[in-house]
C-alpha cells in the first residue's frame, strides 16, 4: 500500500530557510521513506513523546522531518515540520522549538 505525502502549508516556511541541496535531500528521503511503511520504528524513524508538532520523528543527519500518518479514508503521510538540529535545540523554520 503506498501512502500519499502531504506537505503541510507551513512547511513552506520551514523549507525557505535550508539550501537547495537540503531541500533536495527532505524530498527525496520523505518519497523513500515513508511512502510504503511510515508507522515502522526503524533507526531514523520513531515515534516521538506526546508534543504540540507531531506524533513521529523521521532523523535525515542533522535535518528533522515530524509528520503524522491517517491510514482512513485514504492512506496520507501529513508532513508538519521540517527543522535543523543542533545539539540539543531544533530550529524550525527561524524559531527554536523546545521538544
Amino acid at each position: 500500500m503506498t501512502y500519499t505525502i502531504e506537505y503541510s502549508p507551513e512547511t513552506d516556511r520551514h523549507l525557505r530557510v535550508l539550501t537547495a541541496r537540503q531541500r533536495t535531500l527532505v524530498f527525496d528521503t520523505v518519497d523513500r521513506q515513508l511512502a510504503y511503511q511510515p508507522l515502522l520504528e526503524t533507526r531514523n524513524r520513531k515515534p516521538m513523546r506526546p508534543n504540540p508538532i507531531a506524533p513521529w520523528e523521521l532523523r535525515i543527519g542533522n535535518l528533522r522531518v515530524y509528520y503524522d500518518v491517517a491510514e482512513m479514508p485514504e492512506p496520507i503521510v501529513f508532513i508538519r515540520a521540517v527543522g535543523i538540529k543542533y545539539r540539543n535545540r531544533v530550529m524550525i523554520g527561524d524559531e527554536e522549538i523546545d521538544l
